[in-house]
């Protein structure tokens, strides 16, 4: 049985935070009636620079700091989540080292975070913070770059999910969270798999038709015993090319209202995050969940 028993919402009070959260939580808490965790993380000062800055780091500025953050914190969406169990938590530290220990210190089953980044900018930009909690925090994490556009809504409607697979280490983590919030939700959900080890200047040689038809082959037939260990039988789509124009487009066409993506393909050997994660969840037409 799938559930979200704590959903953490890192906030920081903008009006891209307020829209995030009017859209996607209500409907997500009220579904699983989940605790709601509100965690809002003050950065600490640098210990030199207040005086050119204008600032005063004296016991009395600080106390009135926090002061100001938690009256903003309590208030945060209060009437509109006032129906809702609600923990809010005040922290100060390093904004997404905090909110990931939070996230595992109190057991929580989702993230829910807004990307930054506005227009044009948001082909470039991923919130600093968001990025560090999406490389390092071990429960999923819920993205969006397009809550801004979204009203308030009584349910999200989850008609069709798209599950993006690596064939990686992660893969059944990645199809079994999937495969259960697309159950929970009585959702649709459609497989993809990217074949991006295709250069495409091997096209004018002699067997490049061969292996193309080998490399597409073996990855329906490592896609089809992944389902079989699964015990699922979803549709699958395989596709040829860039990993994050192909799944962003992919998503658009059955006009999904969610991506999953795996941990696994967003952290590569080398501990880094992959740049066409980045992508996918900066150019999604929904939001993007990575497990």
């Amino acid at each position: 049985m799938f559930q979200l028993k704590k959903i953490l919402l890192p906030v920081d009070f903008s009006e891209r935070c307020h829209e995030a959260i009017r859209y996607a939580l209500p409907p997500l808490a009220k579904h699983f009636n989940c605790e709601i965790i509100i965690c809002h993380v003050l950065p600490p000062f640098l210990e030199f620079g207040s005086s050119e800055l204008g600032i005063s780091l004296s016991g009395e500025y600080l106390v009135e700091r926090r002061k100001e953050a938690r009256k903003q914190l309590e208030a945060f969406l209060a009437d509109e989540l006032r129906d809702f169990r609600v923990t809010r938590i005040l922290l100060e530290g390093d904004p997404a080292h905090k909110i990931v220990e939070q996230a595992q210190s109190t057991g929580c089953d989702l993230i829910l975070m807004p990307t930054h980044g506005y227009g044009p900018f948001r082909r470039m930009l991923l919130g600093s913070v968001t990025s560090k909690v999406l490389h390092d925090a071990e429960c999923p994490v819920w993205t969006g770059a397009h809550f801004q556009s979204k009203s308030p809504a009584e349910v999200i409607p989850l008609r069709h999910i798209l599950c993006a697979i690596d064939l990686g280490p992660h893969s059944m983590r990645t199809l079994d969270w999937a495969s259960r919030l697309a159950t929970e939700f009585n959702a649709k959900l459609t497989l993809l798999h990217v074949i991006t080890a295709l250069n495409p200047r091997a096209e004018d040689y002699y067997f490049a038709p061969e292996w193309r038809k080998y490399l597409i082959d073996q990855a329906r037939t490592d896609l089809n015993n992944l389902q079989q260990a699964a015990g699922t039988k979803f549709e699958v789509e395989l596709e040829i090319g860039d990993v994050a124009q192909a799944v962003c487009a992919a998503a658009k066409l059955i006009q999904a209202e969610l991506i999953v993506v795996g941990r696994g393909s967003i952290v590569s050997t080398l501990g880094r995050f992959r740049t066409h994660a980045y992508t996918i969840i900066r150019e999604s037409p929904c939001p993007v969940v990575s497990v």
